[in-house]
């Protein structure tokens, strides 16, 4: 999935795993999973709000891959930022957290901004001629990316079954893209890898600039930035956007907007080893849609490396959580 604010991205929930006080979901009093009756019910509609996020995610990378097909990637990306842009701002006014959104750290919001639009436009390129699930396949090598350059940026301590999991995933990445095949250093392939590289970088990005900046503030400088930048980008390539686009428009933009709520609530309240694994039932949409739209199904290349790289990223998150709840009882 390819949300932008939402960590994927460690995935997708390295991005956004703060609640509404910037704090941190590792830092919330969280007991073990299903330990008692509280942690049960919060583990569970954590699960459901992640659930929600996945298919909201789904229907958004849908709404890119059909305007790819019209617009320049670059304007694809500006559409995103622009069309749930108002929805966000609304959002925050109604929470009343405008005050001291000027406060930031500028330059790692700028800096997250460029990873977010090289993202979404490499992700939209290669939507042009991969599959959701195929694309979904190469995006999930994210967490074992994260988990590596955690070590380098972050000084966090990587054990051994960690490295071997991240190793298992990049190779769970070369099966799906076919070494002897047709899908082995495609354009499209490429784009999605080094739009999982630049959603890594991101996510660590947003764990250092949540140290000090709101969540909310990491949203609204992350769109207003993207949309500021993708528009400049994609101005001289301009398409006039066609009024039967309407409708896909204002679907990127609400499914954008609600995913986001979606998967930020997923992560404040739940256990990050139980609820992040759901994320992976983005594969299963992206097989129903692909059928449902483009009548395509993917091959066992793409679902064996499929499932190597998502045995390798549940891996990794549940060995994370693991290692969080030892330093923290």
């Amino acid at each position: 999935m390819s949300h932008t604010d939402g960590p994927g991205s460690g995935r997708r929930h390295d991005d956004v795993p703060s609640g509404p006080s910037g704090q941190r979901s590792k830092e919330l009093p969280l007991t073990s999973a299903f330990t008692n009756p509280i942690s049960r019910k919060e583990n569970l509609h954590s699960i459901y709000a992640m659930l929600i996020a996945v298919m909201m995610f789904s229907f958004m990378d849908t709404t890119m891959k059909l305007l790819s097909a019209t617009y320049p990637a670059t304007q694809v990306t500006a559409l995103r930022a622009l069309s749930s842009l108002p929805l966000l701002c609304a959002y925050i006014w109604y929470r009343g957290a405008f005050r001291g959104i000027f406060n930031v750290r500028w330059g790692m919001h700028v800096f997250r901004a460029v990873l977010g639009i090289a993202m979404l436009t490499t992700f939209a390129y290669g939507l042009k001629a991969l599959s959701l699930a195929e694309a979904y396949s190469i995006f999930f090598i994210a967490p074992a990316l994260i988990t590596m350059l955690s070590v380098f940026v972050l000084k966090e301590r990587v054990v051994a079954g960690q490295w071997v999991a991240i190793v298992v995933g990049l190779v769970g990445v070369l099966v799906v893209l076919r070494p002897e095949g047709s899908g082995f250093l495609t354009l499209g392939g490429l784009a999605i890898l080094a739009a999982a590289a630049c959603y890594a970088v991101s996510a660590i990005t947003a764990r250092l600039l949540a140290r000090t900046d709101s969540t909310e503030s990491m949203m609204f400088w992350l769109l207003t930035l993207m949309a500021i930048g993708a528009v400049a980008l994609a101005w001289p390539m301009w398409v006039p956007v066609r009024a039967a686009d309407g409708a896909t428009l204002l679907a990127l933009a609400l499914s954008g907007f609600f995913g986001q709520l979606a998967i930020t609530k997923a992560f404040s309240t739940g256990k990050a080893s139980i609820v992040a694994p759901f994320e992976y039932t983005a594969l299963a949409w992206g097989v129903a849609i692909d059928r449902l739209l483009w009548q395509a199904l993917p091959d066992g290349y793409t679902l064996l490396g499929a499932g190597i790289i998502i045995a390798s990223g549940i891996y990794l998150v549940r060995r994370e959580s693991a290692h969080k709840e030892s330093e923290h009882p």
